[in-house]
């Protein structure tokens, strides 16, 4: 009996999913705000926005993490829907968990996290078409990756994520994690980004075509206060990784600046505000550079306040440097679903995940589909 039941199931599925199976766009062939911010909370979002929307700016950009522990429903589509009403295109970094006092790293994810990302996100309602996700960060340092960085690894990972979200929806436009521009090839702790993409293209041959946008952190290093230059490790450096992943594929990737920026402890912001005018005006112009998102956008203690537009309710110099900076109003195809929950926010019941999914066939496929699976087989 199992023989003909989980044939069916399978075939039902396929059936059921097709409904989902739309398809990406090209961002650099419509009107763009590449103009960004990186966030680290939803509730920034309208302050974000008058941001990166501001002189002439509409539908910019917003990076911000999700870490594996922090997938509710409830927050994250009103995250989404405040993205519609306050017109910012999200772009979301998926994240494990810090486990910094027990390995001094972030925990290396697996197949199953890519899982479970897949169909929470597949579950909720997105303000535009496109729906950015990157896949994880600096993956070729080892405090971001278990404790030992590992290229082949990353990118089979990276391969299983673009099937895993895009058999739930087409409309996922998969980016490749921005890589550390200022690691070297250090034994069992770091590699040298352009090693890093050589070792990926080599474990899986033809990654750079299969993925959707190249990410990017290209800060500007050393020690993020170097001037704005055609530099392979500086805010330039995208170039070079475009370059490279084009050599591998013969693919033009879109470009993804996810972070970026330089530090207030070297480099004073008055300096910092004339190297964001000159970057954005020279460097970044690039017409495959569909987003730049600074890191970070609000730090009013610890490490990141050195990187901040704003510290705590103090906008300083380079937020006003942002703010004043002439942008494009962008135009991106809306997600039609969208009008409603921006306008009218969706309550949706609060869900539990389990962090360590059960191995069934069930994995594979998004609640409404279990729902009707155990509805047809009676469990």
């Amino acid at each position: 009996m199992k023989k003909l039941i989980y044939p069916l199931i399978l075939i039902l599925w396929l059936f059921v999913s097709c409904n989902d199976v739309y398809a990406i766009y090209d961002p650099t062939t419509l009107p763009n705000n590449k103009v960004g911010i990186h966030i680290l909370y939803p509730s920034e979002v309208s302050e974000a926005a008058h941001l990166v929307n501001s002189n002439g700016g509409d539908w910019g950009y917003v990076t911000i993490p999700i870490e594996a522990n922090d997938r509710n429903l409830v927050k994250w589509q009103l995250f989404m829907d405040d993205c519609a009403r306050y017109h910012l295109i999200p772009i979301i970094r998926i994240a494990t968990v810090d486990d910094y006092f027990d390995q001094g790293a972030w925990s290396k994810p697996d197949d199953y996290d890519i899982i479970d990302f897949a169909n929470f996100l597949n579950d909720l309602n997105w303000p535009t078409k496109n729906r950015y996700v990157e896949i994880f960060n600096e993956v070729n340092r080892g405090d971001e990756w278990g404790g030992t960085p590992d290229a082949s690894e990353y990118a089979q990972l990276l391969s299983f994520a673009v099937d895993a979200f895009k058999q739930r929806s087409q409309d996922f436009f998969i980016i490749s994690a921005g890589l550390d521009n200022a690691a070297t090839n250090v034994a069992g702790k770091s590699i040298d980004e352009f090693t890093y993409m050589y070792q990926m293209e080599e474990a899986v041959p033809d990654i750079f075509n299969k993925i959707d946008g190249l990410g990017s952190h290209s800060y500007p290093n050393p020690g993020f206060s170097m001037p704005p230059s055609k530099l392979r490790e500086g805010i330039y450096s995208f170039y070079y990784q475009q370059s490279l992943a084009e050599s591998f594929s013969q693919k033009v990737l879109p470009v993804f600046i996810t972070e970026t920026g330089w530090s207030s402890d070297t480099v004073s912001q008055s300096t910092q505000s004339q190297y964001y005018i000159q970057s954005f005006m020279n460097y970044w112009d690039d017409k495959s550079v569909v987003a730049v998102t600074p890191f970070i956008f609000n730090a009013s203690s610890g490490p990141f306040t050195q990187f901040a537009f704003e510290n705590g309710d103090n906008k300083n110099q380079i937020y006003y440097a942002l703010f004043n900076l002439k942008k494009d109003k962008g135009d991106p195809e809306i997600n039609p679903q969208s009008t409603q929950s921006a306008t009218a926010p969706v309550i949706m019941p609060t869900e539990k995940f389990k962090s360590t999914p059960e191995k069934t066939i069930f994995d594979m496929i998004g609640r409404s589909q279990k729902a009707f699976f155990k509805w047809l087989l009676g469990i």
